[in-house]
Protein backbone atom coordinates (compact mmCIF):
# COMPACT_ATOMS: atom_id res chain seq x y z
CA UNK A 1 0.00 0.00 0.00
CA UNK A 2 2.89 2.40 0.46
CA UNK A 3 3.12 4.61 -2.46
CA UNK A 4 -0.25 4.12 -3.93
CA UNK A 5 -1.23 5.57 -6.52
CA UNK A 6 -4.85 6.48 -7.85
CA UNK A 7 -6.53 4.24 -10.39
CA UNK A 8 -5.16 1.21 -8.03
CA UNK A 9 -7.13 -2.04 -7.98
CA UNK A 10 -10.27 -1.11 -6.36
CA UNK A 11 -8.98 2.02 -4.65
CA UNK A 12 -11.76 4.25 -3.11
CA UNK A 13 -9.71 6.62 -1.37
CA UNK A 14 -5.87 7.34 -2.42
CA UNK A 15 -3.31 10.14 -0.92
CA UNK A 16 -0.36 10.80 -2.60
CA UNK A 17 1.95 12.82 -1.15
CA UNK A 18 -0.34 14.72 0.96
CA UNK A 19 0.00 17.26 3.34
CA UNK A 20 -2.07 18.99 5.72
CA UNK A 21 -1.78 21.19 8.83
CA UNK A 22 -3.65 25.10 9.63
CA UNK A 23 -3.09 28.17 8.79
CA UNK A 24 -0.14 27.38 6.09
CA UNK A 25 1.32 25.80 9.02
CA UNK A 26 1.95 21.94 7.94
CA UNK A 27 1.12 19.47 10.68
CA UNK A 28 1.30 16.02 8.77
CA UNK A 29 3.69 15.64 5.69
CA UNK A 30 4.16 13.20 3.11
CA UNK A 31 0.96 10.95 3.55
CA UNK A 32 0.72 8.30 1.01
CA UNK A 33 -2.49 5.56 1.91
CA UNK A 34 -5.31 3.92 0.41
CA UNK A 35 -8.45 2.32 1.77
CA UNK A 36 -9.75 -0.12 -0.69
CA UNK A 37 -13.59 -0.89 -1.14
CA UNK A 38 -14.41 -3.84 2.21
CA UNK A 39 -11.32 -2.43 4.27
CA UNK A 40 -10.94 -0.92 7.37
CA UNK A 41 -8.17 1.68 7.73
CA UNK A 42 -7.03 3.04 11.48
CA UNK A 43 -4.59 5.83 12.01
CA UNK A 44 -3.05 5.08 15.44
CA UNK A 45 -0.54 7.53 17.31
CA UNK A 46 0.08 10.04 20.30
CA UNK A 47 -2.16 12.62 20.80
CA UNK A 48 -1.58 15.39 19.08
CA UNK A 49 0.51 13.77 16.26
CA UNK A 50 -2.00 14.71 13.54
CA UNK A 51 -4.68 11.99 13.12
CA UNK A 52 -7.52 14.05 13.34
CA UNK A 53 -5.96 16.61 10.59
CA UNK A 54 -5.35 13.77 8.59
CA UNK A 55 -8.90 13.15 8.46
CA UNK A 56 -10.61 16.27 8.42
CA UNK A 57 -8.34 17.48 5.26
CA UNK A 58 -10.16 14.05 3.71
CA UNK A 59 -13.47 15.39 5.02
CA UNK A 60 -12.78 18.46 3.37
CA UNK A 61 -13.25 20.18 6.37
CA UNK A 62 -9.41 21.31 5.86
CA UNK A 63 -7.57 22.12 2.47
CA UNK A 64 -4.88 19.82 1.60
CA UNK A 65 -1.47 22.34 1.50
CA UNK A 66 0.13 20.11 -0.88
CA UNK A 67 0.12 16.66 -2.76
CA UNK A 68 -3.33 15.17 -3.66
CA UNK A 69 -6.25 12.51 -2.17
CA UNK A 70 -8.33 11.25 -5.07
CA UNK A 71 -11.75 10.08 -4.02
CA UNK A 72 -13.44 6.80 -6.58
CA UNK A 73 -10.63 7.74 -8.46
CA UNK A 74 -10.88 11.77 -9.13
CA UNK A 75 -9.25 14.39 -7.49
CA UNK A 76 -11.12 15.22 -3.84
CA UNK A 77 -10.76 19.08 -4.49
CA UNK A 78 -12.08 19.13 -7.92
CA UNK A 79 -15.78 17.04 -6.43
CA UNK A 80 -18.59 19.35 -5.79
CA UNK A 81 -20.03 19.26 -2.05
CA UNK A 82 -22.73 17.20 -3.52
CA UNK A 83 -20.71 14.76 -5.32
CA UNK A 84 -18.39 14.14 -2.44
CA UNK A 85 -21.55 13.91 0.04
CA UNK A 86 -22.57 10.78 -2.21
CA UNK A 87 -19.58 9.02 -1.68
CA UNK A 88 -18.53 9.78 1.98
CA UNK A 89 -20.00 10.77 4.79
CA UNK A 90 -17.92 11.34 8.20
CA UNK A 91 -18.54 11.17 12.38
CA UNK A 92 -15.32 13.40 13.29
CA UNK A 93 -15.06 14.95 16.85
CA UNK A 94 -17.42 17.98 16.96
CA UNK A 95 -20.84 17.78 17.68
CA UNK A 96 -23.60 19.72 16.29
CA UNK A 97 -26.18 21.68 18.44
CA UNK A 98 -29.27 20.99 17.51
CA UNK A 99 -32.99 22.94 18.48
CA UNK A 100 -36.34 20.46 18.98
CA UNK A 101 -35.02 17.56 16.66
CA UNK A 102 -35.52 14.39 17.87
CA UNK A 103 -32.71 11.37 17.03
CA UNK A 104 -34.85 10.49 14.22
CA UNK A 105 -34.98 13.64 12.91
CA UNK A 106 -30.91 13.70 13.14
CA UNK A 107 -30.43 10.28 11.18
CA UNK A 108 -32.78 11.31 8.45
CA UNK A 109 -30.43 14.15 7.90
CA UNK A 110 -28.48 11.71 6.54
CA UNK A 111 -30.64 10.76 3.61
CA UNK A 112 -30.71 14.84 1.98
CA UNK A 113 -27.85 13.98 -0.35
CA UNK A 114 -30.09 11.56 -2.04
CA UNK A 115 -33.24 14.15 -2.19
CA UNK A 116 -34.40 17.01 -4.41
CA UNK A 117 -34.25 20.61 -4.02
CA UNK A 118 -37.29 20.53 -1.73
CA UNK A 119 -35.34 17.66 1.03
CA UNK A 120 -38.77 15.56 0.80
CA UNK A 121 -37.72 12.02 2.18
CA UNK A 122 -39.71 9.11 -0.04
CA UNK A 123 -40.98 5.30 1.27
CA UNK A 124 -37.20 4.37 0.05
CA UNK A 125 -35.69 7.12 2.08
CA UNK A 126 -37.79 6.26 5.38
CA UNK A 127 -36.74 2.73 4.73
CA UNK A 128 -32.75 3.05 4.69
CA UNK A 129 -33.85 5.37 8.04
CA UNK A 130 -34.89 2.92 10.09
CA UNK A 131 -32.49 -0.04 8.49
CA UNK A 132 -29.23 2.07 10.16
CA UNK A 133 -31.31 3.02 13.40
CA UNK A 134 -31.38 -0.48 13.95
CA UNK A 135 -28.31 -1.45 12.52
CA UNK A 136 -27.04 0.87 15.32
CA UNK A 137 -29.26 0.31 18.08
CA UNK A 138 -31.08 3.57 18.35
CA UNK A 139 -34.81 2.64 17.19
CA UNK A 140 -35.59 3.40 21.39
CA UNK A 141 -34.64 7.12 20.80
CA UNK A 142 -36.21 7.66 18.11
CA UNK A 143 -38.47 9.95 19.51
CA UNK A 144 -36.12 11.58 22.47
CA UNK A 145 -34.80 15.06 21.88
CA UNK A 146 -30.87 14.84 20.61
CA UNK A 147 -29.67 17.35 23.07
CA UNK A 148 -30.96 15.45 26.10
CA UNK A 149 -29.24 12.04 25.46
CA UNK A 150 -25.95 10.82 27.03
CA UNK A 151 -22.67 11.56 24.85
CA UNK A 152 -22.16 7.85 24.58
CA UNK A 153 -26.04 7.75 22.48
CA UNK A 154 -25.35 11.07 20.68
CA UNK A 155 -22.52 9.18 19.07
CA UNK A 156 -24.61 5.99 17.74
CA UNK A 157 -27.09 8.14 16.58
CA UNK A 158 -24.61 10.23 14.38
CA UNK A 159 -23.16 6.80 13.23
CA UNK A 160 -26.32 6.58 12.02
CA UNK A 161 -26.67 9.15 10.49
CA UNK A 162 -23.88 8.55 8.30
CA UNK A 163 -24.61 5.01 7.90
CA UNK A 164 -28.13 6.42 6.56
CA UNK A 165 -26.14 8.63 4.11
CA UNK A 166 -25.20 5.44 2.16
CA UNK A 167 -21.78 6.47 1.43
CA UNK A 168 -19.09 4.32 -0.33
CA UNK A 169 -16.63 5.69 2.08
CA UNK A 170 -17.20 6.32 6.19
CA UNK A 171 -14.87 8.90 8.07
CA UNK A 172 -14.61 8.70 11.73
CA UNK A 173 -12.39 10.44 14.21
CA UNK A 174 -12.36 8.41 17.79
CA UNK A 175 -15.62 6.60 17.13
CA UNK A 176 -15.44 4.69 20.45
CA UNK A 177 -15.37 7.47 22.74
CA UNK A 178 -18.14 8.55 25.17
CA UNK A 179 -19.17 4.36 24.66
CA UNK A 180 -18.71 1.76 27.15
CA UNK A 181 -16.99 -1.35 26.43
CA UNK A 182 -20.37 -2.97 25.45
CA UNK A 183 -21.36 -0.47 22.56
CA UNK A 184 -17.75 -0.23 21.43
CA UNK A 185 -17.63 -3.76 20.78
CA UNK A 186 -20.99 -3.82 19.23
CA UNK A 187 -19.80 -0.44 17.02
CA UNK A 188 -16.92 -1.77 15.91
CA UNK A 189 -18.68 -5.29 14.86
CA UNK A 190 -21.26 -3.04 13.32
CA UNK A 191 -18.20 -0.85 11.10
CA UNK A 192 -16.64 -4.33 10.29
CA UNK A 193 -19.96 -5.74 8.89
CA UNK A 194 -20.60 -2.66 6.74
CA UNK A 195 -17.00 -3.16 5.27
CA UNK A 196 -17.05 -6.79 4.82
CA UNK A 197 -21.00 -7.17 4.15
CA UNK A 198 -21.97 -4.14 2.19
CA UNK A 199 -18.49 -2.96 0.33
CA UNK A 200 -17.93 0.66 2.59
CA UNK A 201 -14.22 1.69 2.79
CA UNK A 202 -13.87 3.22 6.18
CA UNK A 203 -10.76 5.21 7.64
CA UNK A 204 -10.69 6.15 11.35
CA UNK A 205 -8.45 7.07 13.94
CA UNK A 206 -8.58 5.03 17.88
CA UNK A 207 -6.97 4.93 20.47
CA UNK A 208 -7.13 1.70 21.84
CA UNK A 209 -4.76 -0.62 20.46
CA UNK A 210 -6.81 -3.62 21.28
CA UNK A 211 -9.74 -2.86 19.56
CA UNK A 212 -7.95 -1.68 16.70
CA UNK A 213 -5.94 -4.67 16.06
CA UNK A 214 -8.99 -6.91 15.90
CA UNK A 215 -11.24 -4.72 13.81
CA UNK A 216 -8.34 -3.01 11.19
CA UNK A 217 -7.46 -4.71 7.92
CA UNK A 218 -4.14 -1.63 7.82
CA UNK A 219 -2.49 0.43 10.34
CA UNK A 220 -1.29 3.52 9.61
CA UNK A 221 1.15 5.36 12.87
CA UNK A 222 1.51 8.95 12.88
CA UNK A 223 4.24 10.21 14.80
CA UNK A 224 6.08 13.22 14.52
CA UNK A 225 3.98 15.00 11.60
CA UNK A 226 4.49 11.97 9.38
CA UNK A 227 3.50 8.43 8.71
CA UNK A 228 6.38 6.36 10.58
CA UNK A 229 5.07 3.00 9.52
CA UNK A 230 1.77 1.32 7.84
CA UNK A 231 0.92 -2.55 7.21
CA UNK A 232 -1.13 -4.95 8.49
CA UNK A 233 -2.14 -5.27 12.13
CA UNK A 234 0.37 -8.65 12.37
CA UNK A 235 3.25 -5.95 10.74
CA UNK A 236 2.31 -3.48 13.18
CA UNK A 237 0.88 -4.29 16.46
CA UNK A 238 4.46 -5.44 17.60
CA UNK A 239 6.70 -4.36 20.64
CA UNK A 240 9.68 -2.70 18.49
CA UNK A 241 6.98 -0.74 16.43
CA UNK A 242 4.27 0.33 19.38
CA UNK A 243 7.76 0.85 21.63
CA UNK A 244 8.92 3.31 18.80
CA UNK A 245 5.44 5.09 18.29
CA UNK A 246 4.73 6.36 21.93
CA UNK A 247 8.42 6.52 23.21
CA UNK A 248 7.90 3.48 25.46
CA UNK A 249 10.76 1.69 27.22
CA UNK A 250 11.24 -1.53 25.62
CA UNK A 251 9.49 -4.45 26.76
CA UNK A 252 6.54 -2.37 28.13
CA UNK A 253 4.13 -3.27 25.61
CA UNK A 254 2.69 -7.13 25.31
CA UNK A 255 2.07 -7.09 21.63
CA UNK A 256 -0.46 -10.66 22.56
CA UNK A 257 -2.73 -9.08 25.36
CA UNK A 258 -2.35 -5.37 23.92
CA UNK A 259 -2.05 -4.46 27.71
CA UNK A 260 1.11 -2.00 28.96
CA UNK A 261 2.84 -3.75 31.86
CA UNK A 262 4.50 -1.37 34.44
CA UNK A 263 7.42 -2.52 36.40
CA UNK A 264 5.96 -3.30 39.87
CA UNK A 265 6.96 -1.38 42.68
CA UNK A 266 6.04 2.30 43.82
CA UNK A 267 5.41 4.85 41.05
CA UNK A 268 8.15 6.12 39.05
CA UNK A 269 10.78 3.64 40.33
CA UNK A 270 11.96 0.85 38.57
CA UNK A 271 11.73 -2.83 40.27
CA UNK A 272 13.48 -5.92 39.53
CA UNK A 273 11.11 -8.40 40.97
CA UNK A 274 8.42 -8.40 37.88
CA UNK A 275 5.65 -6.79 35.59
CA UNK A 276 2.17 -5.96 36.77
CA UNK A 277 -0.07 -5.75 33.27
CA UNK A 278 -2.23 -2.86 33.50
CA UNK A 279 -5.48 -3.51 31.16
CA UNK A 280 -7.12 -0.77 29.50
CA UNK A 281 -8.82 0.62 32.59
CA UNK A 282 -5.91 0.73 34.72
CA UNK A 283 -5.73 -2.13 36.74
CA UNK A 284 -4.02 -5.09 37.03
CA UNK A 285 -5.57 -8.32 34.76
CA UNK A 286 -5.30 -11.14 32.38
CA UNK A 287 -6.56 -9.61 28.91
CA UNK A 288 -8.20 -12.05 26.38
CA UNK A 289 -9.23 -11.21 23.14
CA UNK A 290 -13.09 -10.16 23.00
CA UNK A 291 -15.11 -11.35 19.58
CA UNK A 292 -16.57 -8.17 17.62
CA UNK A 293 -20.45 -8.59 17.15
CA UNK A 294 -22.73 -6.68 14.60
CA UNK A 295 -26.58 -6.22 14.84
CA UNK A 296 -28.70 -8.35 12.51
Amino acid sequence: MKGARAGSDDALLTTVNLSTGYDGVCVVGSVDLEVRRGQIVTLIGPNGAGKSTVLKTLAGQLAALGGVAYLDGRRLDKLTVGEQALLRAMLLTDRPRTELLTCEDVVQMGRHPHTGRMGVLGEADFAVVEDAMRLLDVCDLRNCDFMRISDGQRQRVLLARAVCQDPQLLILDEPTSYLDIRYQIELLGVLRHLAKERGLGIIMSLHELSLARQVSDWLVCIKDGAVMAQGSPTQIVTCEVIDRLFDLEPGTFDPLTGNICLPVGHAGTKASHGRASLGPCGAEERSCDVGLQHKE
